[in-house]
């Protein structure tokens, strides 16, 4: 009877010290500063326009955002979708061929912004519209 008991006590302050743990970690991700990610998804063959998209969006990253790359607020991530690995980040997306998503984390949310068709249309023609609207995108999510 006693055994019982204290096995009791023991299974009790058990859970009590994984559910405190859990919560702690689920606080900390809440409460966890914005973070803005641009992922650009290609191919293993990439035309002009698709070079450019990948291209411009690092240069807008190093160029405005140094800062808080730096600090893990924001980053880039090339996604070739023809490797097993870019194919299950893209399946996750639905992107299927070059695409750019600028993705908002915040309070255990994820906000998916597909800007694929922006890229295609700015990236080559007019790069400056180009790097000002991710530009505009990404200060957008970060607030």
């Amino acid at each position: 009877m006693r055994r019982t008991i204290i096995i009791a006590i023991l299974a009790i302050f058990c859970f009590a010290g994984i559910s405190a743990a859990q919560n702690k970690r689920v606080q900390k991700r809440l409460s966890s500063p914005t973070r803005v990610e641009v992922m650009y998804f290609h191919g293993k063959q990439r035309c002009p326009t698709c070079i450019a998209i990948g291209k411009y969006s690092q240069e807008v990253l190093n160029s405005f955002f140094a800062a808080q790359v730096k600090k893990g607020q924001v980053k880039f991530r090339e996604i070739d979708i023809s490797t097993p690995e870019g194919e299950k980040i893209a399946d996750s997306y639905h992107v299927t061929w070059s695409s750019l998503y600028v993705t908002q984390l915040k309070n255990g949310k994820e906000i998916h912004n597909d800007m694929t068709s922006f890229g295609f249309q700015y990236a080559r023609s007019n790069t400056q519209a180009f790097k000002n609207g991710l530009r505009n995108k990404i200060t957008q999510l970060l607030k």
